[in-house]
């Protein structure tokens, strides 16, 4: 999948659990970090693909990618099993606790977990790809959904640009009108 369906799928699965979930108050600061940390879960695995765009946009990112990417056994290896996820989360958390000091009224947990549901959200939507994820890792077989890879979807296909993508928005706006009340709620009551 390319980077817009899997920062569509980070939010949209942000969404859901923040809905299905009790919530607490978060200041305003909390929602916004816990936005961009989930959008950045949602392409944290590709650091292992030296094209990805996360090194296309740094001055010297394609040769740092194509290190970090040997470092981690190439695309679709280290990065997207439930090892590697375990090792981004944890990195991840150990950054938010050394930035806690200087994040003021930023709750450092709930900025973990909107990292973590756009980390996994990656994973399960590359299930759907052709070429599958290692999910289980150093086992090295790749799952995928549907088990034939000739009903596997291809990255950046016209059937990820024109199914996939429009099929995650309609869920949004189902999601959305669904629960518009509750989300009138929380916006007005949750949120400082």
């Amino acid at each position: 999948m390319i980077a817009r369906t899997h920062d569509l799928a980070a939010i949209s699965a942000l969404v859901i659990v923040s809905l299905s979930m009790p919530i607490q108050e978060i200041t305003l600061s909390t929602a916004i970090v816990a936005i961009v940390a989930n959008l950045i879960g949602g392409v944290a695995p590709d650091i292992d693909q030296p094209t990805a765009p996360f090194w296309r946009n740094l001055p010297v990112g394609g040769y740092f990618g194509r290190i970090i990417a040997k470092m981690l056994g190439g695309h679709r290896f280290l990065t997207h099993s439930l090892l590697g996820a375990a090792i981004l989360s944890y990195l991840v958390y150990l950054l938010l606790g050394f930035l806690r000091p200087i994040m003021g009224s930023v709750n450092i947990d709930i900025v973990w977990w909107a990292f973590v549901i756009g980390l996994m959200s990656h994973l399960v939507l590359d299930t759907f790809n052709k070429e599958g994820v290692p999910w289980l890792l150093p086992i090295p077989i790749k799952f995928g959904f549907p088990p034939l890879k000739a009903f596997r979807i291809s990255t950046d296909s016209w059937v990820e640009s024109w199914l996939v993508f429009p099929a995650i928005i309609l869920i949004d706006i189902l999601v959305v009108f669904a629960n518009y009340q509750h989300i009138l709620f929380l916006i007005h009551n949750k949120i400082m």
